[in-house]
């Protein structure tokens, strides 16, 4: 049975109430564009889940690496929201008018020496990468804090949900999308592999508005800061909220 299939499958068997599942789409590639236009105007806004998250993680000053910065506005948003912090980009794909300076890498090694910044942060990157360990360790290298933000693939149809978000938002950019989505489990060996341990693990970022948020929220995203750690087996993520 193909994803759809399964999809109309599990809504059936989960008897969910009429009024939910009639302002739900018949497949997860139902919903309209706008409902996603909707979300990329609120990404210029000033506040944000992921934005607030990422700055309650940020020093009070210093610097800031956007790992697979994108277009740059995210670095932006949070310049003007903090502006002592000084951050600059790197990325795989150089985007013509990225609204930041924007240095390419090749996706594993960063073009930077030993602890050059105070924070790596990470925003929807690692699950476009074949092994986010590698990554993780470079962050680790050139920073004194990593910030990630990424998914969880937990709970119903997860794995298609979330490849469909990825094919919406980045295969017109030409990003490579392996969809490489990890349950909590997984990331807790991947933090273990790479010695990072946990500061703070924030399950679930209200990003979409109703119903979107029924089946494009619930808890498929996360926002963590994790530091090497000096002794110590790393805390289990999701132990904290």
């Amino acid at each position: 049975m193909d994803a759809l299939g399964r999809w109309t499958a599990q809504l059936q068997a989960l008897a969910i109430p009429e009024a939910i599942l009639a302002a739900a789409p018949e497949s997860p590639w139902g919903f309209d564009v706008a409902t996603f236009a909707w979300r990329a105007e609120r990404a210029l806004a000033s506040d944000t889940p992921t934005r607030r998250r990422a700055l309650e993680a940020l020093p009070a000053g210093g610097s800031v690496l956007d790992v697979g910065c994108g277009d740059g506005l995210l670095a932006v948003r949070l310049s003007e929201l903090r502006p002592e912090i000084a951050i600059r980009g790197v990325d795989v794909l150089v985007r013509p008018g990225a609204a930041i300076p924007v240095q390419a890498f090749d996706g594993t090694h960063l073009p930077l020496p030993d602890k050059a910044v105070d924070v790596a942060l990470c925003v929807d990157v690692l699950h476009h990468t074949l092994d986010p360990r590698a990554l993780l360790r470079e962050m680790a290298r050139v920073s004194s804090r990593v910030v990630v933000k990424d998914h969880t693939r937990e709970g119903f149809l997860a794995q298609e949900t979330l490849a469909f978000m990825d094919r919406l938002g980045n295969a017109r950019h030409g990003v490579a999308l392996p969809c490489n989505y990890l349950s909590l489990s997984e990331w807790h060996e991947v933090l273990r592999a790479t010695d990072l341990g946990v500061e703070r693990w924030i399950p679930s970022l209200p990003i979409y508005p109703a119903p979107a948020s029924w089946i494009f929220g619930r808890r498929l995203h996360f926002l963590a800061a994790l530091r090497p750690l000096t002794s110590g087996p790393p805390e289990a993520p999701g132990s904290q909220g």
